[in-house]
């Protein structure tokens, strides 16, 4: 089963909203069922919703993410993962010094798209950055689709 874990520091804005994109374009592409999409935070609290104005422009897009709680990344969540996309460079750079045996599916999700771009963190700013970082993510998943199925191991098509 492919399975691709995306991951911010909280988990609360970025992450959720990337795992929850990337469900929506899997399932417009016929591709959902057997996929393992999750995400989790490097600094998170347990068991908190995603924020509300993440939840407001995912709502806007028609996908519900009402059911979402935090979670911290371990070893045991990112050894079950065939791929990790992160939103910041120092995010890649901590969790592959923490976990080295998976450095090598480490990787900022800009990366997908042969940039090197981080995703900035838009908690504490208007709604429009909430719906500039989604437009954002949505653009490196569509762009990176590929690029994800091969790095998880998925051959075009399937």
């Amino acid at each position: 089963m492919p399975s691709v874990l995306f991951v911010c520091t909280a988990n609360i804005c970025r992450s959720p909203m990337a795992a929850a994109l990337f469900k929506r374009i899997l399932r417009e592409k016929g591709l959902f069922e057997g996929w393992k999409v999750a995400s989790a935070g490097t600094w998170s609290l347990h068991e908190q919703p995603a924020a509300e104005k993440t939840q407001h422009v995912l709502r806007n897009r028609g996908i519900d993410i009402s059911h979402h709680r935090s979670m911290s990344i371990d070893y045991q969540l990112i050894s079950s993962f065939d791929l990790v996309l992160t939103m910041e460079e120092g995010q890649k750079e901590a969790l592959r010094a923490e976990f080295p045996d998976f450095a090598s599916k480490i990787i900022l999700l800009s990366e997908v798209c042969g940039d090197v771009v981080e995703i900035s963190d838009p908690m504490g700013q208007p709604l429009v950055d909430f719906e500039d970082t989604a437009n954002q993510i949505e653009s490196y998943l569509i762009r990176g689709f590929e690029k994800i199925l091969e790095l998880t191991n998925v051959r075009s098509g399937n």
